[in-house]
């Protein structure tokens, strides 16, 4: 048992630990106010984070941490398996739940788990455990020798076909809850995880080009997507209807000038900000703590990825290396996503904030997610 004990990589670890306070801490600030709004109790968002996203996301990313990342690999399939077994059970009568329109969630009880969340991890593992078992039978090219076409379909029926299958059964679900923000995540995760094991790159170019012909097409022919389109490219058209949420996200941000209001003294929060603890919380964090505090969020994030992918560069496995490149592209991409809609550069899509935004569903699935990375880096040499 002791190899599973070996030390971490601390500089990894030390981001991490402060991504999960400062999330607890902004949550705690932005949500006493809205829990007084909604239920008459300051603590109750928190309380729900710490009972239900921050203990048991510790206690799995502790698990993650301890068992060995071969079994990880050798029963990822299964765990994907289980995976979509849930996102069958949010369209069952009873144990579904819905909520503006959609469904996402399964519920016991007064308790709810949202599985899209678990899907993000699930199949990054999968993923990568596939493909670190195919890529040996893609054939190679160098600049003296290129591929024949033989080659080249054989690689793209083992490979690519079996790759575009699985994400088409995950697609369909997805866009029946709907949820094309998780989507977009997971195919921009998934292509660049299938890009990094070493396959020919023309099946990635394939996978770009349809994909954003694909979304392009989810855009153009469902009105409410249409519409956030067209509120993005020009929010001065529906200020009080579609374009309400960004102009007052962009409000705040910039009333929070370089050192902000002070923690605590949002005005936005107050129920002028709509999602003000979930997908707007970055609107408030920069409210409140201005420009450095916004800036100290991004370098932590860019500082995440950044040493994720340093570690990944550095182990000798292939199914080690996919996973730690996988869980830094859906971590970064996410928090882009979401600070991106924030100030303005992408269009809203109601996508949490990594570690920061409220869901106790996301941030144990998250903190889960850092127990492999983790794993993954108590197996290199340090820096």
């Amino acid at each position: 048992m002791q190899k599973y004990f070996k030390k971490p990589d601390l500089p990894l670890f030390g981001i991490i630990l402060s991504l999960i306070f400062l999330g607890i801490l902004f949550l705690a600030s932005v949500s006493a106010s809205f829990g007084i709004q909604k239920f008459g109790n300051p603590f109750i968002f928190l309380q729900h984070q710490i009972v239900l996203g921050l203990i048991p996301g510790i206690l799995s990313g502790i698990v993650a941490y301890i068992i060995p990342i071969s079994f990880i690999k050798k029963y990822a399939p299964h765990a994907l398996l289980f995976t979509l077994f849930l996102l069958l059970l949010v369209f069952v009568p009873g144990i579904g739940q819905q909520a503006g329109g959609a469904s996402r969630w399964i519920g016991i009880g007064s308790l709810s788990f949202q599985p899209t969340e678990l899907l993000k991890l699930t199949f990054i593992l999968y993923a990568a455990s596939w493909l670190s078992g195919r890529t040996s039978s893609v054939p190679k090219t160098t600049s003296k020798k290129r591929a024949s076409f033989s080659e080249n379909f054989l690689a793209g029926r083992e490979t690519l076909l079996p790759f575009l299958v699985v994400l088409g059964v995950i697609s369909t679900l997805l866009l029946l809850q709907p949820n094309l923000s998780t989507l977009s995540v997971i195919g921009i995760t998934g292509i660049f995880v299938y890009f990094v094991a070493s396959t020919p790159v023309w099946h990635t170019i394939l996978m770009v080009g349809g994909g954003i012909l694909s979304l392009i097409l989810l855009i153009v022919f469902e009105p409410y997507r249409r519409g956030r389109l067209i509120t993005f490219l020009n929010p001065t058209l529906d200020p009080l209807g579609a374009g309400y949420q960004i102009k007052q996200a962009i409000m705040g941000i910039g009333s929070g000038g370089i050192t902000g209001l002070g923690l605590g003294m949002s005005f936005q929060k107050f129920g002028v900000l709509p999602e003000p603890i979930s997908d707007s919380i970055f609107a408030i964090i920069a409210e409140e703590l201005g420009f450095i505090g916004a800036g100290l969020l991004v370098f932590l994030f860019i500082a995440f990825a950044w040493r994720a992918v340093i570690l990944a560069t550095r182990t000798n496995d292939t199914f080690s290396r996919l996973c730690a490149i996988g869980i830094a592209t859906w971590i970064s991409v996410q928090a882009f996503v979401n600070m991106g809609a924030m100030i303005g550069v992408l269009p809203l899509t109601g996508i949490p904030l990594p570690f920061i935004s409220y869901g106790g569903s996301s941030l144990l699935v998250t903190i889960c997610a850092m127990g492999v990375l983790l794993s993954v880096s108590k197996d290199t040499s340090h820096a």
